[in-house]
């Protein structure tokens, strides 16, 4: 793991938990501490230079995010999304991207859709040149600016406390093949929509991008199992009807 240079001067007592919990969520969204993980409190500490104090309070703020959990006798792990939460999750999720392609169609201006366009060229060259690693990046800086630019802070706070849970699973799904060419199409529609303020048409392609990683995942799951996915939906999903 790293250690905490790079975080800048800790110059207020308050400020190092903080800091503490930044480096510890970054280091959960990497996956440097992993789904079910124990975190040894002792050997950060250790590593970090700092005592258990702060260590312990930036925990407690990561638990009250739904980060990581206390099990008795254990001490914190990190929270891991099963089959069923994901199930849960994935539609309420759809339902507020959608909305927030919605509203980011009506909102933006120009400006800013050429900007959403090029973040979206930074998606073809990672989907391109088969960069998984960099297609999951630039894919949720993409979907972190549409939020933006929908300009509803109510959207977003709720968007924000579920995109964390989101992020635990940091996008396994392309994994399973054909996926990430499957998702850069699903892309390319969806930019075509916000580019032409198709809200209708954004909020839908956005809703079914959400829903068909959904798909994807539980198609990984099956296939890392050796079992069929779980309540898997038909695969000619999208609708066929014209766009108004």
């Amino acid at each position: 793991m790293s250690d905490l240079s790079d975080l800048g001067p800790l110059v207020r007592p308050a400020s190092l938990h903080e800091s503490v919990a930044a480096r510890l969520r970054a280091l959960i969204f990497e996956r440097q501490l992993a789904p079910g993980a124990l975190i040894d409190e002792l050997a950060l500490a250790r590593e970090w230079g700092i005592s258990r104090t702060p260590l312990r309070e930036a925990l407690k703020v990561l638990a009250s995010e739904g980060l990581v959990h206390a099990q008795p006798r254990r001490g914190c792990v990190v929270t891991e999304i099963s089959e069923d939460d994901a199930r849960q999750l994935f539609p309420v999720m759809a339902l507020l991207e959608g909305r927030c392609a919605y509203e980011a169609a009506r909102n933006a201006t120009d400006a800013e859709l050429v900007e959403l366009e090029g973040l979206h060229a930074q998606l073809e060259h990672h989907a391109a040149s088969g960069d998984t690693d960099g297609y999951y990046r630039a894919n949720h800086v993409f979907h972190t600016r549409v939020q933006q630019l929908a300009r509803n802070p109510w959207l977003s706070r709720a968007t924000d406390q579920l995109r964390i849970f989101m992020r635990l699973l940091r996008g396994r799904q392309l994994h399973l093949p054909g996926r990430m060419d499957a998702s850069i199409g699903e892309h390319r529609a969806l930019i075509a929509a916000l580019l032409a303020r198709d809200a209708r048409a954004a909020q839908r392609e956005m809703h079914d991008h959400l829903m068909a990683q959904l798909d994807a995942l539980q198609a990984l799951r099956a296939a890392e199992s050796g079992a069929r996915p779980a309540a898997a939906r038909p695969a000619a999903r999208r609708p066929t009807r014209s766009r108004r």
